[in-house]
């Protein structure tokens, strides 16, 4: 499946090059933008809108996917989306200097919450869900390759995408890597790596949960300080990335004594 088709479950569709526009001039968060392919050329476009928008874009730091006209033909709801449509975000992004200061202002070590190519927008939610209740400062996401905050990610939050601060990122590795420097180690979930109760899971933490099929990639987990596995009595060799998040979250929880 090409990258540009694999999330539609999005919160609020916008159609029509003004729509767009002023939703990137307005500073809405948008999780992707598609646009035809040869737009610019091929599209009666006086005002240059496309141009506009595709600055815009570049400027807010918005994933673009051109794509062909028969796909955004399938995408629209009106029949009118003049070459363009973007697929706004369920909630607002924060930036991670953000996550640092809610730890701040809590008087606590920052726990953030890494994912590594979450897909499932369910997963993501249940997650963000786990993060509030257990505590942590903040959620990190890629921009790309992986769902962003839809409308199915809120529901499956319950509410907590308002509450937890998610930051989205165009390095995952080169993030942890800064953070690192900021006094956070980070531990990420293997099932080959060492049993969670055997590590100390105190202090400025990052927790890193891996892509549902892949698990942790090769840059990420060489940025991690340790690998951590989660006891397994039965015939499954592993859980839901989620419920994974969830335990380990929560073994971080009982660490600290939070």
């Amino acid at each position: 499946m090409r990258e540009d088709e694999t999330f539609q479950e999005e919160d609020l569709k916008l159609e029509g090059k003004n729509a767009v526009l002023e939703a990137l001039r307005s500073g809405r968060d948008i999780n992707r933008l598609y646009v035809q392919e040869h737009a610019q050329s091929s599209m009666a476009d006086p005002d240059r809108h496309i141009a506009q928008i595709l600055r815009e874009a570049k400027k807010n730091g918005v994933v673009v996917n051109f794509v062909k006209k028969e796909r955004l033909d399938a995408m629209s709801d009106t029949g009118k989306h003049q070459g363009v449509i973007a697929l706004a975000a369920a909630g607002n992004y924060t930036d991670v200097e953000d996550i640092l200061k809610a730890a701040k202002d809590r008087n606590e070590a920052p726990f953030v919450i890494v994912l590594d190519d979450i897909e499932d927008p369910h997963n993501l939610g249940a997650i963000i869900r786990t993060a509030e209740c257990a505590g942590a400062h903040g959620v990190i996401i890629p921009k790309r390759r992986a769902s962003g905050l839809t409308g199915v990610v809120s529901k499956a939050s319950a509410g907590a995408v308002s509450l937890v601060p998610v930051a989205r990122v165009t390095n995952l590795a080169r993030t942890i890597e800064d953070l690192k420097k900021e006094g956070l180690w980070f531990v990420c979930a293997d099932m080959d790596g060492t049993p969670m109760y055997d590590l100390d899971l105190k202090g400025p933490v990052g927790l890193v949960i891996g892509n549902e099929g892949k698990g942790v990639s090769r840059l990420v987990k060489e940025q991690c300080d340790y690998v951590a596995s989660i006891p397994m009595k039965g015939k499954i060799g592993s859980l839901n990335a989620s419920v994974a998040a969830g335990v380990l979250a929560y073994e971080i929880v009982r660490q600290r004594g939070l």
